[in-house]
């Protein structure tokens, strides 16, 4: 199971940063994104510059204290395990509960890869789009329940060096076309004017304080994201982390920029305007317009490439809080570890298919799902891990109600809407609450537990 799910914590800086952003970024990057800025313009920025800040947050922060206490903890190899193992937790409360959202938020996370996917062969070969769907979900399906989690962050590796070249040329290309930055410029100003101002929606009016927060409150997602904190967990050696950080931000921000940049350049290029779901392909219209046949086919595998990163990852991490924190902890304890290996592969397929029955609507945008899913993880698990690295004051209990608080929160909240405002925000803030009244009005933790917060404190990182 060490080697399925953490590859037994041997990643080098190279291949754990960019397996990180490249599970991290999916298919979103290419196409929802460059989606968002074609209808808001500079606009969209504002989640590039949340994610940003949120990337260099989790790196800086969180990466080297979570891989030392991970290892310490009973050498813990899934977010849950780790929680039950922090807290000395024998009713296994602290391993089934996180895995039942993990479970929920990924089934969704995982379908917005489909849907990603789809649109993909659909547009390419035009084929139907369920039939795409099913392509795309069945070649993340093999590799992923082939080689575990060494043959997942390997392709990452490979998957995050095609995104980074493909979402630079693209935009590179469209400007050259159409006659360098100052006439792209114009351009786009002829058109909209607005989507040179960050502060104006696409349509003209004024963004709010409330959108404003919920656009850069994307950031807060990363402290929760089970397929991005594993990396952390995986690499060789604690002290790698920091060129890990150098290579991740710069991979980050210059994706990113480009991404708004392709929805901006796009709206200035095309000459037939795009409407509703089909405002998320503006990356693949700009590629097959722009380039031959041979060079948009490299370009649109690494199309194919972001959607199989993410999709692969998440679908391993679900899995492995399956067989490992759901079915070992309520059903086998005594399981043994090739048995397990089993049940995840087994979890792989069921999870799967739920996922591509979600993924089946033609008019999902891709954004939307994913923005569901990165809410539940940021307020569901954020809060927690961090009170737990960095709160030695923090009980089982308190952990516990962050987790349950923050994930209803997102669930219920998304369903009314209210005054508009992204459903991590108030997530993130009442299982933070949640954390701190729990924990407070409980008993301290035991010298035991302190102890070994303390040892973590103690050592050079």
């Amino acid at each position: 199971m060490a080697d399925y799910i953490l590859g037994n914590r041997r990643l080098g800086p190279w291949v754990t940063s960019m397996s990180a952003e490249a599970s991290d970024m999916s298919g979103w990057m290419l196409m929802g994104l460059p989606g968002a800025a074609y209808v808001s313009g500079l606009n969209a920025g504002w989640i590039a510059v949340g994610l940003a800040l949120g990337t260099y947050a989790n790196w800086k922060f969180v990466a080297k204290r979570l891989r030392k206490y991970t290892e310490l903890a009973n050498n813990s190899l899934t977010l849950p395990d780790f929680l039950r193992n922090r807290y000395m937790d024998h009713s296994d409360l602290l391993r089934i509960i996180p895995a039942i959202f993990i479970l929920i938020f990924f089934i969704i996370y995982t379908s917005s890869g489909f849907v990603a996917g789809g649109k993909l062969f659909e547009t390419i070969f035009h084929l139907p789009y369920n039939v795409s769907v099913l392509l795309g979900a069945g070649v993340v399906i093999f590799y992923t329940l082939a080689g575990g989690f060494l043959a997942v962050a390997a392709t990452d590796f490979i998957q995050g060096v095609m995104m980074f070249f493909a979402i630079i040329i693209v935009p590179g290309m469209a400007i050259y076309a159409l006659g360098g930055i100052n006439d792209t410029a114009s351009a786009i100003n002829l058109i909209n004017p607005n989507f040179f101002n960050p502060l104006i929606n696409g349509d003209g009016s004024t963004i709010t304080f409330i959108s404003f927060i919920s656009l850069v409150g994307w950031g807060l997602g990363y402290f929760g994201q089970p397929h991005i904190l594993v990396r952390f967990m995986a690499i060789r050696n604690a002290k790698e982390i920091s060129q890990a950080t150098h290579i991740a931000m710069t991979w980050v921000v210059i994706s990113l920029a480009s991404a708004v940049a392709v929805g901006m350049v796009g709206h200035a290029y095309l000459t037939s305007p795009l409407d509703g779901s089909a405002t998320e392909t503006i990356f693949l219209v700009l590629t097959h317009e722009l380039f031959s046949p041979f060079a948009s086919g490299l370009i649109m595998a690494a199309v194919l490439a972001a959607i199989m990163s993410t999709a692969s990852s998440q679908l391993l991490v679900a899995a492995s809080a399956f067989a490992q924190d759901f079915y070992r902890a309520v059903f086998c304890k005594g399981k043994e570890a090739k048995e397990l290996v089993w049940i995840s592969r087994i979890s792989v397929l069921a999870i799967s298919a739920i996922a591509i029955a979600l993924a089946m609507n033609p008019d999902s945008l891709i954004l939307d799902i994913v923005a569901y899913a990165w809410a539940g993880f940021g307020a569901a698990f954020g809060p927690a891990l961090l009170f737990s690295l960095f709160w030695r004051r923090t009980t089982r209990n308190g952990a516990l109600a962050g987790i349950v608080v923050g994930g209803l929160t997102v669930l219920i909240w998304k369903q009314f809407a209210l005054w508009g405002l992204y459903e991590i925000i108030p997530g993130f803030l009442f299982a933070s609450i949640a954390i701190i009244i729990v924990s407070l009005i409980g008993e301290p933790p035991s010298n035991e537990i302190t102890d070994r917060f303390d040892e973590v404190d103690k050592m050079k990182i």
